[in-house]
């Protein structure tokens, strides 16, 4: 295949090669290969809802074994009891797994920590136990007698008619996240690893993003819990408990956590080391059953010693070492499509009206003071700097003003809110923007990718219109939105590039682009120029003083005065929790008082 061929084309093709092959399997192969793949395709369901779920949103389950029996159970239930249709089963199965992950994430996804994924050990545990001590549900003996599916009056009874369907389902799952993925939510997911402070900056809910993904993943798992049922046509509880958890879990980690193919290279991996231990150890021990989990953990431990990214974490490595010996090109430098209509924009408070205004600041930390009694304002079309030495108090009073912390007294209004007291995420949808004084990209996202999370706020799509490929108008407005940003900051022409790529001095720039694409009345930065090289502190207030004659109102946090006396309008003095002055910078550093705070460092 040429090196020099589109990626997306490349992509294509195999992917099309790969479904030519499991469409001719069934032709060629056994019965118990044919069953063997029917197996991995379950697995597969569930350790893609496992790679969205853990390795892009970070939050681990040893619990998605239950999901599969709950699943397998509500249409076995519904279809032997009460002789109902499987496609009516599949109706309540999902309905079924969708309440039981809604209701179980309600109460465990708050949780930090390690104290999640004990969480999940424990109901995966319980779910599996209630399995086998309910009368209706056959209790350890189970149900059987499940109907077999039929599609048109066809049977699927036949393990090779069901191939196709499980095949079909798997596919689909597969394109459905690979959408999600490249969608408004689906950045959003990519991001829960940069922290809930990261998305709230962006108007988004970390909590109800999380959540949203948990019942995603366990809805994928029962698709495959519906799938096992009918194809094995019985069920018990011992296949749902966490042990089978861990080997869900295990696919997904073997295949790669990072990346959507990992789950089904995982499941083959899995499944086919599994079956091939049951056939060799008999022949070299008779305590075959007892040493089938050694040899199979020794080997997990190799694979993860070697490769722990997974099969696909190896493979892609190669594949970018042998990129850059090729000096292949890695598709276009910037997002160019047929331009769209553009997002709607704010419109902006009239230069000089007030937009922010602090009284009476206070924060307090038991018996220490952080923030005393500060008072000042914010106007349209302004730069003001937020000055003072280290231990000042300004990054407090940064976080009460962007919310992040709680005020302990006073009053911020921003646009004629009272925003003490409010959420992050409404604040930033009121239009209140900030970067971070230690950067918060997605190393692994595109710049593209990291501006565009910015417009969060300005749109609405969700997952099951991202997944359906339902959102495509407005997400080429994010996305040209973004690629606007990009230029607007001088780099849109490495909109492809990997944020992870860039030196610190350059994503403290972007994190500013993603900030403009909120469309931000008011840009809080919290020490921009920390950091920084003397160049690129000369090109980054080259670029704030761009912003503000374009209208963009600005407030600075920043301890290095030199920087900011060139650039700002006024400037707020802090010095142990206390506003010491406000006013010009030529008066400002005139001032004895900041001179003596300074230590001497402005004459």
């Amino acid at each position: 295949m040429s090196p020099n061929l589109n990626p997306n084309r490349k992509r294509m093709a195999w992917v099309a090669g790969v479904v030519v092959v499991l469409a001719l399997v069934p032709v060629v192969a056994g019965s118990f290969t044919v069953s063997l793949l029917n197996d991995i395709g379950i697995g597969a369901l569930v350790a893609l809802g496992l790679v969205l779920l853990t390795g892009v949103g970070g939050a681990t389950s040893f619990g998605q074994a239950a999901f599969v029996g709950i699943a397998a159970y509500a249409t076995a239930w519904l279809t032997t009891t009460q002789g109902m249709s499987p496609w009516i089963g599949l109706l309540f199965a999902l309905l079924l797994t969708g309440l039981s992950a809604l209701a179980i994430g309600m109460l465990t996804l708050r949780l930090g920590g390690h104290f999640l994924p004990l969480s999940t050990i424990a109901w995966g545990l319980s779910i599996a136990m209630l399995f086998g001590n309910v009368d209706a549900l056959g209790r350890h003996t189970g149900l059987s007698n499940i109907p077999a599916l039929q599609v048109a009056g066809w049977s699927l009874a036949d393990p090779r008619a069901m191939y196709y369907l499980i095949w079909v389902v798997v596919g689909l799952a597969c394109l459905f996240s690979h959408n999600l993925l490249q969608s408004r939510p689906g950045r959003a997911i990519r991001g829960l690893r940069g922290g809930a402070t990261l998305l709230a900056s962006v108007g988004a809910d970390a909590y109800r993003v999380r959540l949203s993904l948990f019942v995603t993943a366990a809805l994928f798992a029962g698709l495959a819990g519906w799938l096992y049922a009918h194809m094995n046509r019985f069920v018990s509880p011992s296949p749902f408990d966490v042990r089978a958890s861990i080997e869900y879990l295990l696919m997904a980690v073997a295949g790669g956590l990072g990346q959507l193919a990992g789950a089904l290279v995982g499941a083959a991996l899995v499944l086919v080391l599994k079956n091939g231990l049951q056939d060799v150890l008999p022949m070299l021990t008779q305590r075959a059953g007892q040493l089938e989990a050694v040899a199979f953990a020794a080997l997990f431990i190799l694979l993860l010693h070697f490769a722990r990214g997974g099969v696909m974490g190896l493979l892609r490595g190669w594949r970018r070492r042998w990129t850059q010996r090729r000096g292949t090109t890695q598709g276009p430098s910037r997002h160019d499509a047929a331009p769209v209509a553009p997002l709607a924009h704010r419109t902006l408070p009239e230069r000089g009206s007030q937009v922010l205004s602090v009284n009476g600041a206070v924060k307090r930390f038991g018996g220490l003071v952080a923030v005393n009694d500060v008072s000042f304002d914010v106007k349209a079309g302004e730069i003001v700097g937020l000055i003072g030495p280290n231990g000042a108090g300004k990054s407090t009073m940064f976080n009460l003003l962007t919310c992040t912390l709680p005020m302990s007294a006073g009053q911020v209004r921003f646009l004629d809110h009272d925003i003490a007291g409010m959420p992050q995420r409404a604040v930033a949808r009121l239009g209140l923007a900030r970067t971070f004084q230690h950067v918060k990209l997605r190393p692994h996202m595109s710049l593209l990718d990291n501006v565009a999370l910015g417009a969060h706020s300005r749109t609405r799509s969700g997952i099951l219109k991202a997944g359906l490929r339902l959102d495509r108008a407005e997400e080429q407005q994010i996305l040209q939105e973004a690629q606007r940003q990009l230029d607007r900051i001088g780099l849109g022409d490495r909109a492809h590039e990997l944020a992870g790529s860039l030196p610190l001095g350059t994503q403290r720039i972007l994190e500013i682009a993603r900030a403009l694409a909120a469309d931000p009345v008011l840009l809080v930065l919290d020490e921009p120029a920390a950091g920084l090289r003397r160049k690129e502190k000369m090109a980054l207030g080259d670029l704030l003083r761009k912003l503000r004659e374009e209208g963009v109102t600005i407030l600075i946090v920043e301890h290095d005065m030199d920087f900011v006396m060139k650039l700002v309008d006024r400037l707020v003095v802090m010095n142990f929790g206390s506003k010491l002055v406000e006013g010009v910078p030529s008066a400002v550093r005139a001032d004895e008082r900041v001179q003596a705070a300074y230590l001497g460092s402005v004459v």
